[in-house]
């Protein structure tokens, strides 16, 4: 169950997250939670770059139909 709870934020975070969210096309409050998902995945592994980990993040929720799947170089002809 999500439950909803009021969390007070700087108000210049808050407009960056409302422009994010515009551009990534969900909520406010959907944005903050993802950037607190990144983060958190972020610090859990610090020897990967922040963008691999939002990137790896993303390929998560990809339908698995969708996906290419890997074929190591050694495997290639």
């Amino acid at each position: 169950t999500i439950m909803g709870m009021p969390v007070r934020i700087d108000d210049t975070l808050y407009e960056q997250a409302r422009t994010e969210a515009q551009v990534e096309h969900r909520t406010i409050a959907g944005q903050i939670e993802y950037w607190a998902t990144v983060g958190r995945a972020a610090l859990d592994n610090p020897d990967l770059p922040v963008s691999f980990v939002a990137e790896a993040l993303a390929s998560m929720r990809e339908p698995r139909e969708q996906s290419t799947p890997f074929v190591p170089r050694s495997r290639k002809a």
